[in-house]
């Protein structure tokens, strides 16, 4: 199975200018777990809950002032629609991640997540589980 094959392809972007708060907003009206961070739409990051989490109200930053850019994971681990889904859980478990921005050609067509893998394979995110899973949590 190809990750094109079940990966979501509506995927929500936000400029790297815009605001924590701005993210936290669109979080809540779309009900999703990342946002892709563009420029000049152009995937540079994206920016999570836990990046929220960690680098904003951890960190004592104002959401209101504190820019996407200054908290996203630049760079992201993308994969490409045309590769297995096998491949999109190695890559995902290689580096401790739970979404993949999904890219052709420079631009973003879809986000694979482990939910994504779970609903397709069910027993691809038992494998997964297991590497996840940790005894105690350690940063």
């Amino acid at each position: 199975m190809l990750v094109k094959e079940i990966m979501t392809k509506k995927v929500i972007s936000i400029d790297y200018d815009k605001t924590v708060f701005d993210a936290s907003n669109m979080y809540k009206k779309y009900k999703v777990g990342s946002l892709i961070v563009t420029k000049k739409g152009e995937c540079i990051g994206i920016v999570t809950e836990r990046n929220i989490i960690e680098r904003t109200i951890c960190e004592k930053k104002d959401p209101i002032f504190t820019r996407i850019e200054e908290i996203m994971t630049s760079d992201p681990i993308t994969i490409h629609p045309l590769e297995t889904i096998d491949k999109a859980l190695t890559i995902m478990m290689e580096f401790n991640i739970k979404k993949l921005p999904v890219v052709s050609e420079g631009g973003i067509v879809g986000i694979i997540t482990v939910t994504d893998i779970s609903r397709a394979r069910p027993d691809l995110s038992k494998r997964f589980m297991e590497s996840w899973v940790k005894p105690e949590w350690v940063d």
